[in-house]
């Protein structure tokens, strides 16, 4: 049965407010001692966890016959030849931020079909501001319709990034990137969510986002969000998939081909993730 994606998107917003709830309140009681390290500067608390499993406890009420893709593995992950839809979580987008203190941290929740996100929820909790999306009817920011913003140059432009933290392959082709777009723009910023930077694209807040070695579900829901915002949104070097293989270049359809440009000139081809 295809799901009627309008009515779900709003089910869904529902779920992320509550998960965001859980994680506002766990702001002032947060225990330090339980923060766990997966990886190198790669951190995940009990506040990630119990989100997500609050997520997935909900959402499959609300699409049963749908699998996973979860970033912290509270349930079995699904692969696409297994299902035709997937809910994309990451209970906390902005771990590190929620662990320092900083106010900018996500729940993003995505459907796809396939590796194709038809429906996206970014709810940034500090700032209470629900994004929400179905694929063919728009994006919204708390009900309110949203669209990129007008920036036709990069020189006119505000653009987000996210720097490695963890793995520094290719670090010096993706500073001299780094450097053309400082030099040619109003000024790069770093917020520390993926999903907070993709929304903030839909609504015109950022004209442009681009990251390597990024994972599912920090963007499939904020994907969703910018196109139907009227954005669009590729790999770094070509149309392919931006949410599976790792590399999103996301702008307000204005400056795609701009910022393309100075990536084709230091990326280079074959880069392998």
């Amino acid at each position: 049965m295809t799901p009627d994606l309008l009515q779900l998107s709003y089910s869904v917003a529902d779920l992320c407010r509550q998960a965001g709830g859980f994680i506002r309140q766990e702001v002032s009681n947060f225990d330090q001692s339980k923060i766990v390290t997966k990886g190198l500067h790669d951190l995940v608390s009990y506040v990630d966890k119990e989100s997500e499993k609050m997520l997935v406890a909900g959402l499959q009420k609300l699409l049963p016959e749908a699998g996973f893709v979860t970033e912290e593995g509270t349930v079995a992950n699904t692969e696409a030849s297994e299902t035709e839809y997937r809910w994309i979580i990451d209970p906390l987008d902005g771990t590190t931020n929620f662990i320092h203190g900083l106010p900018c941290f996500a729940v993003s929740v995505a459907l796809a079909r396939g590796n194709e996100p038809v429906l996206g929820v970014v709810y940034e909790v500090s700032r209470d501001e629900c994004f929400r999306g179905a694929q063919g009817h728009g994006a919204f920011l708390n009900d309110q319709p949203i669209h990129v913003g007008t920036a036709a140059k990069m020189d006119d432009s505000l653009i987000a990034t996210g720097l490695p933290f963890y793995k520094f392959d290719h670090l010096d082709a993706y500073l001299r990137i780094l450097t053309e777009y400082m030099q040619h723009s109003r000024g790069l910023r770093r917020w520390g969510s993926a999903a907070t930077d993709l929304a903030y694209v839909a609504c015109g807040r950022f004209d442009s986002y681009f990251e390597f070695n990024i994972n599912s579900y920090d963007v499939a829901a904020g994907i969703l969000l910018v196109r139907e915002a009227g954005g669009r949104v590729t790999q770094w070097l070509a149309d392919g998939d931006p949410v599976f293989n790792r590399e999103t270049l996301a702008t307000n359809g204005l400056l795609h081909e701009e910022m393309q440009a100075v990536m084709k000139q230091h990326w280079g081809e074959g880069f392998q993730w």
